[in-house]
């Protein structure tokens, strides 16, 4: 079933698969890749982000429903408009545009070819606030935003202590390190596949200004080990990250009429067998994927170094190969998939769709 997962992965010289079901694990590795090869993660960097909030939140270090304002830094300007919460983006309701004002205009200018977002700093990204003109009101409709996310990260940063750009290392410190993921970070210079885009070399990922949004980088086993630690939480320490694992898997809000679930970032999806959790992530040069279902104890990862394309079929095969470890019916799962699977920094889905009973409809 996990075999021709590297098919899939059109363009891709390097593809490493992990799965887990029950006592179970396996993985397969194509090409140049060993399982501990590190690869570039995209959007499922957000995962990360969201285990990171959760962990402070059990700590106390922060509340959900904390305005995003309380942690920018002193003289920094605020959104304009209602407040925007720390659950608010890590659900995407906060109703923030894709990207922050000012970065496609100079990603084309620097590079939107190579590495779009690595000309905007952490700089670029608080001048951009009192810029952001919203959407919506936060907490009524759901819309994908790196910018959310990437705000995300500089708020805990700064909530734990650090300064807007000390994201990396507090994820290091709270999530990374306890969990023994010792492949993954968010460092560009350490040894990893070379990506490629439409089959040309790509050099390595910089996303400065948003690191929490898509900079982290890992490998097969190490993400393999993070979703078997999502299938148990309670064999985790310290407790504070048990709290974690199990706060990110719960159901924040609800789409109408689709019976999709949004999470702590994570998507759910309620399928025979019970709740399936999953993301993906796509770079210039690589794509990723990780779902699990904790009713039956499966999860599945997997790393390839091609950038999506966009009918995303190595996600969407992924994707399904999931539902078939875990005993679920594979015939739907194609339409499963967020419909954006094949853009930068992705993973979201359900753009501009409005939840019943506004605000008051997120937990």
């Amino acid at each position: 079933m996990l075999l021709p997962l590297a098919d899939a992965a059109r363009g891709a010289s390097a593809v490493a698969v992990a799965a887990v079901r029950g006592d179970e694990r396996i993985v397969v590795c194509h090409g140049q890749a060993r399982d501990s090869t590190r690869f570039e993660t995209g959007s499922l960097t957000k995962t990360f982000t969201a285990l990171l909030l959760a962990e402070l939140a059990a700590r106390g270090e922060v509340r959900y429903d904390d305005p995003l304002d309380r942690y920018l830094p002193p003289g920094a300007r605020r959104v304009p408009g209602p407040p925007v919460t720390l659950l608010h983006l890590a659900t995407h309701t906060a109703g923030l545009p894709r990207l922050p004002p000012g970065l496609l205009a100079r990603a084309v200018r620097t590079g939107w070819f190579r590495n779009p977002y690595a000309a905007f700093t952490t700089d670029d990204l608080l001048a951009a606030l009192p810029r952001t003109r919203l959407h919506h009101r936060p907490g009524t409709r759901v819309r994908y935003s790196n910018y959310g996310v990437g705000l995300l990260g500089l708020a805990l940063a700064r909530a734990a202590g650090g300064g807007p750009e000390d994201y990396p290392a507090l994820l290091g410190e709270r999530v990374l390190e306890p969990l023994g993921l010792a492949d993954t970070d968010c460092d560009p210079t350490r040894p990893q596949v070379l990506g490629h885009w439409h089959g040309r070399p790509r050099p390595p990922w910089l996303v400065p200004g948003l690191p929490a949004a898509g900079a982290l980088r890992s490998s097969a086993r190490d993400l393999l080990r993070c979703m078997t630690a999502l299938l148990a939480p309670e064999a985790a320490a310290p407790p504070s990250l048990r709290v974690a694992l199990t706060e990110v898997q719960r159901p924040r809000l609800a789409l109408p009429r689709t019976g999709r679930r949004i999470c702590l970032v994570w998507n759910l999806r309620m399928r025979p067998g019970g709740p399936l959790l999953h993301h993906s992530g796509g770079t210039r040069g690589c794509t990723a994927f990780a779902g699990f279902l904790p009713g039956a104890g499966t999860a599945l990862v997997a790393l390839a170094d091609a950038a999506p394309t966009p009918a995303a079929p190595f996600v969407q095969a992924s994707y399904g190969a999931l539902c078939g470890l875990g005993g679920a019916e594979r015939r739907s799962a194609a339409r499963d998939v967020p419909g954006d699977g094949g853009r930068e920094l992705l993973g979201g889905g359900g753009e501009g769709r409005p939840l019943p009973g506004g605000p008051a409809h997120v937990e």
